[in-house]
């Protein structure tokens, strides 16, 4: 941990090597993806969307060996490694993994760890603080979600692995910001399906939200997973909610009016043409 002013700052290095979470990968960064990841962090946190930071960049002495458009055409590229930085490092596939594995005494330790760290708001002798956890994930994914959509971000790839339960923006890979509004927009030349395509992702944070609840479930009682299955049920309106708010004010629109949703939906039709 990093402290200042009080905070509490997790360090990361990214593609300083191998780690226990490397699979089959060398763990290593080129520079290219580096410099991406350093400049976009940044660019998004002072467009006021919630983002790990980039503290450093340094150049490796260790050549990578990278496919960039995964085409079979193998280069070696310079190697980086880019100290990184956010108030937790946690995701959703930090709860996955333990439920799927049935590690439930980790996993009820690693949510309260979670709870009592990031979630101050919520009371650790609250019999319903998990219930209170998912329901405050799930707004928040909404939140995160229809900021990217209001910059026209795309993440890439929107797995459990790559989703924060703080809610901010994480793992910048094969990210990209549509130059015009086209919702079949996909940044990663791996996606082959589109299943990450920007006009999905509120789609995909739904999805992952059901991962979520899934892990929580053996942790709930019958009455807490009817109320998280209700919670999750709300997402939608979550979303609409916002990403309506956030396009409004950038149209200038101020009030309630019914027309204000077909002339969004409109907008965005035309600049697709």
């Amino acid at each position: 941990y990093y402290c200042r002013h009080g905070e509490k700052w997790e360090l990361q290095l990214k593609g300083s090597g191998k780690t226990p979470y490397s699979r089959n990968g060398d763990g290593r960064a080129v520079l290219r993806s580096s410099v991406r990841e350093f400049l976009c962090s940044e660019a998004m946190h002072h467009l006021g969307i919630p983002t790990s930071r980039a503290a450093s960049l340094v150049v490796s002495d260790d050549d990578v060996w990278r496919d960039q458009f995964y085409n079979g055409n193998i280069k070696k590229e310079r190697g980086a490694i880019v100290l990184r930085v956010a108030k937790s490092w946690f995701r959703i596939g930090s709860l996955e993994i333990l439920a799927h594995s049935g590690e439930l005494d980790l996993l009820r330790r690693l949510l309260d760890f979670i709870i009592q760290e990031h979630f101050p708001s919520i009371a650790m002798n609250d019999s319903n603080r998990y219930l209170e956890f998912f329901s405050t994930v799930v707004s928040e994914t909404a939140n995160l979600i229809s900021l990217w959509m209001s910059v026209g971000f795309a993440h890439g790839v929107c797995n459990t692995d790559n989703f924060s339960l703080l809610s901010i923006t994480i793992d910048y890979g094969p990210f990209g910001f549509m130059d015009s509004y086209d919702p079949d927009f996909v940044p990663n030349t791996s996606d082959d399906e589109r299943r990450y395509k920007i006009g999905n992702q509120a789609s995909v944070g739904l999805f992952n939200l059901s991962k979520l609840l899934q892990a929580l479930k053996p942790l709930l009682d019958p009455r807490q997973k009817q109320l998280a299955s209700q919670i999750l049920e709300g997402f939608g309106e979550h979303y609409h909610s916002r990403f309506t708010e956030l396009f409004k004010t950038k149209l200038g629109l101020l009030g309630e009016n019914e027309s204000d949703n077909y002339l969004i939906a409109f907008l965005l039709k035309v600049s697709l043409l």
